[in-house]
């Protein structure tokens, strides 16, 4: 494998998991200093990244924005697609009040945490294709809940907590999304 074949490889993975394009472009050119310091002494790029490059790219992503960085940002973005699909469920029940079940509980636990899940697992970003994948891996569990516990109300949500549980989950993806746009053009200032 080459040189820009190892590139090409982490630089891939790195999109993949939401790095920034400043801290990508450091990382790519870390890395290119190392392969070429390798080669100059008579080593293989393998001796640098090892046998699975994936696998030293998602390493190094990782290292680069630790689980202690995206947690706060995961939970935000869970809680805003909770308040999102909470808000939906208002609207589409033409209601202020939401009966909260035993299923509804379950769908909600359950689809926030394959959602967290899947996005330790990226590393950030792609929230879509998450809640479509949380949304259809959960419908079961859901049936499932309804089955066992039947239809018990718990307690009704208002709309107005589907509204403020959507603004407090909000907050760090803005905080994060803005980060980012600012490490982005302090990058580009410092290419230009």
């Amino acid at each position: 494998m080459t040189d820009e074949q190892i590139l090409a490889i982490c630089q891939s993975n790195w999109i993949y998991r939401g790095v920034d394009d400043t801290s990508m472009r450091e990382m790519r050119e870390e890395l290119r200093a190392h392969l070429e310091e390798a080669a100059a002494a008579g080593r293989s790029a393998t001796d640098v990244v090892g046998e699975d490059v994936a696998a030293f790219a998602a390493a190094w992503a990782r290292e680069r924005r630790p689980l202690r960085q995206r947690i706060g940002y995961l939970a935000g973005v869970a809680g805003a697609c909770l308040g999102t699909a909470l808000l939906l469920a208002h609207l589409t029940r033409w209601t202020t009040s939401l009966p909260v079940t035993p299923e509804r509980i379950a769908f909600y636990v359950l689809f926030a945490a394959v959602f967290v899940a899947w996005e330790l697992r990226r590393g950030g970003g792609g929230h879509l294709r998450s809640t479509v994948i949380g949304v259809v891996a959960l419908v079961p569990v859901a049936v499932a809940a309804h089955w066992l516990n039947g239809d018990i109300t718990l307690f009704h949500l208002p709309l107005w907590g589907s509204a403020a549980l959507l603004l407090a989950g909000a907050f760090p993806a803005v905080t994060d999304a803005r980060r980012r746009r600012e490490s982005a053009a302090a990058g580009d200032r410092s290419a230009g």
